[in-house]
């Protein structure tokens, strides 16, 4: 017969709070946690990675879509798509001039991404 995983007392292991070891904060909870997800999700690929950074290290601090094909190597209808996730989840603003859309980073998203992984 394999042996229980279960331990003989299973109190012992319940923990008291979702509170580190440490005092570290307390866990996420399972709204938070697919927040997260969402927001980690959309910055999760490579394209959109440097999108945020071309657009933050622009001299203006936003980008017209126009500006930002050429540096990704990639189609204009590939580079607004990848825009548009990262409108979706809060990370730029989208404004529209004539026929061309302008891209800026808004600061307190990227500070969202950060506070993911720091301790209070």
């Amino acid at each position: 017969m394999p042996p229980t995983l279960l331990p003989r007392d299973a109190q012992s292991c319940a923990p008291e709070s979702t509170a580190g070891p440490d005092g570290s904060p307390p866990a996420l909870s399972r709204a938070d946690a697919e927040r997260a997800a969402l927001l980690l999700k959309a910055v999760a690929d490579p394209v959109r990675l440097q999108l945020l950074s071309l657009i933050r290290a622009s001299p203006s601090g936003e980008a017209c879509v126009c500006h930002l094909t050429g540096p990704v190597g990639l189609s204009q209808p590939t580079v607004s798509h990848h825009l548009k996730v990262l409108v979706a989840a809060g990370l730029l603003e989208r404004e529209k001039r004539g026929v061309w859309a302008w891209f800026r980073v808004i600061p307190d998203r990227l500070t969202d991404i950060a506070a993911i992984f720091q301790a209070a």
